[in-house]
């Protein structure tokens, strides 16, 4: 039977014993493949699945004299089956079953992590919806843009999710295959139907063609859709640490009582867990380069690829998993302030209406330069004296005697700027 990893258990999926378990379970699929070919007996084959086992602790040890996983994996083996298990390994080379397992584990890694995007998509969207018709302002180069809604940003930040999962989806697909060709891939000893029947009972693909190993373009792949998945993460976490500056305040993350800020500055509130996930973003970005340095090996193969799996697939996937949690958490009980939306809104003395103050004037059949340079003439002023830019363009002439005081009040109208917001939510949440 073999072992699957749920929810929750990502650090489990890449202990020493849930690996060569997998080892294990590649093998005795391997020995099964051959009993249906009729090349063991099936006596054998009952015995070796009764009694196959290993002890983490031996194969340590076994490994200290022989500088070779692998065979002290099947020598703990052996020490458990007998002389049965002169079966298992027929035939096969050690990237056959490290390679077949990486994919059976990496996948189960997938899963969990499929699980937790959806879960994060969850909270995205009921947050999206909450906010949904809370107005704020946009922002561009860090300045007041024009007004949109909170809600906008979960809208937007669940519908990059969704490309998320779809990434990851197509990794793991990518990734779901396992080889059992030999020692170059050409299955000079185990014939092209024994892969078929050991891939078919994993839930693999065979590889079409191989080397020595599976080619390390799928796992960079993998590794590339995991550091976009991060990168993403990182942006909702900046974006959630420039609301929380003090001069802005729209939101925060959760502060918990009895928690405290700094050790020198008792009132200090930080949005640690969100400077905590951009770090771990660069962490996982990093090792998706080492992923594609892992594509150029030596002909059929080398192994400098190996040790850096050992280090990169756990990490990113475990590092992913908690970031996505962490994030989940910090949305599900984000602290939002629409008072200081409103607030920010009016900092910029309703500048953001520029744009529909220059349109409206060349509506009524100015050159788009002119309309230009009397919008932004009134709002450096607006801006330098801190007036109201409405009362500016009021009691300028250049622009009364195009628009009236009347055409002027609809073009200050907030709620312009939001009617799409409904068609927005129906293309992202539909």
């Amino acid at each position: 039977m073999i072992e699957r990893y749920t929810r929750k258990e990502m650090g489990a999926l890449w202990s020493l014993e849930a690996k060569f378990r997998k080892w294990l379970d590649v093998e005795i699929a391997a020995c099964e493949a051959w009993a249906e070919l009729g090349e063991i007996p099936l006596d054998a084959l009952n015995i070796i699945k009764e009694r196959a086992s290993f002890d983490v602790k031996r194969i340590d040890e076994i490994e200290a004299t022989v500088k070779h996983d692998v065979i002290a994996f099947l020598t703990s083996v052996a020490e458990f089956t007998g002389s049965e298990s002169r079966y298992i390994h027929k035939g096969l080379t050690s990237s056959d079953v490290t390679d077949t397992a990486m994919a059976l584990l990496m996948r189960d890694a997938a899963d969990i992590i499929i699980g937790d995007i959806q879960e994060l998509m969850d909270v995205l969207k009921k947050q999206a919806f909450k906010y949904k018709d809370v107005p704020c302002i946009g922002r561009s180069h860090g300045v007041h843009a024009e007004p949109m809604t909170f809600g906008l940003k979960f809208a937007l930040w669940y519908e990059e999710m969704k490309r998320n999962l779809d990434r990851v989806q197509r990794a793991r697909e990518t990734i779901n295959v396992g080889k059992l060709s030999g020692a170059v891939g050409t299955f000079s000893i185990v014939p092209p139907e024994m892969e078929d029947k050991v891939c078919e009972k994993l839930g693999l693909k065979a590889e079409p063609v191989s080397t020595q190993i599976v080619q390390r373009d799928r796992h960079a792949e993998y590794m590339t859709a995991l550091a976009v998945l991060g990168g993403s993460i990182e942006r909702i976490s900046v974006e959630i640490r420039h609301l929380q500056r003090t001069e802005v305040r729209e939101a925060e993350e959760p502060f918990s009582k009895g928690q405290k800020g700094s050790s020198a500055m008792p009132h200090k509130r930080n949005p640690i867990g969100c400077e905590n996930l951009s770090g771990l973003a660069r962490v996982v970005r990093s090792n998706s380069l080492a992923a594609l340095e892992n594509i150029a090996l030596w002909h059929e193969r080398d192994i400098s690829h190996s040790s850096v799996e050992r280090v990169i697939v756990p990490d990113s996937t475990i590092l992913t998993d908690y970031m996505l949690n962490r994030l989940k958490g910090i949305l599900a009980s984000l602290r939002v302030y629409p008072e200081n939306m409103k607030v920010n809104l009016e900092r910029s003395h309703g500048l953001f209406y520029s744009q529909k103050v220059l349109t409206g004037l060349t509506e009524k059949g100015l050159s788009r330069e002119d309309a230009y340079a009397i919008t932004q003439r009134n709002a450096m002023e607006s801006w330098e004296r801190g007036v109201a830019f409405k009362s500016l363009l009021m009691s300028d002439p250049d622009v009364t005697k195009h628009l009236t005081s009347d055409e002027i009040d609809v073009i200050f109208d907030i709620n312009d700027y939001l009617k799409n917001i409904d068609l927005l939510f129906k293309r992202v949440f539909s």
